[in-house]
């Protein structure tokens, strides 16, 4: 999945994404406290493998925040393109 399934990054975390991991921006609405927030991402961390890179808050209560995990080797594996019939 790409980074620009799930949302829109801010501007300059582009330049940091490497290919050696999944990349996946969230945004958290205002009405999302910290409590819920950390617990959503917990959840995430333990369950799925994503770990926290960055976090970006804005005035009205949002945030922005960007999760990060390893691909595996399945991910990196590229198939040939097959021959046209």
């Amino acid at each position: 999945m790409s980074p620009t399934n799930r949302g829109r990054m801010p501007a300059g975390w582009e330049q940091d994404l490497t290919d050696d991991y999944e990349w996946i921006p969230l945004r958290l609405p205002p009405d999302v406290t910290r409590l819920s927030a950390s617990t959503r991402l917990s959840i995430e961390a333990e369950f799925r493998g994503w770990e926290l890179t960055r976090v970006r808050a804005y005035t009205d209560g949002s945030r922005r925040v960007l999760l990060r995990r390893k691909k595996t080797a399945a991910d990196r594996l590229v198939l040939p393109e097959q021959p046209a019939q």
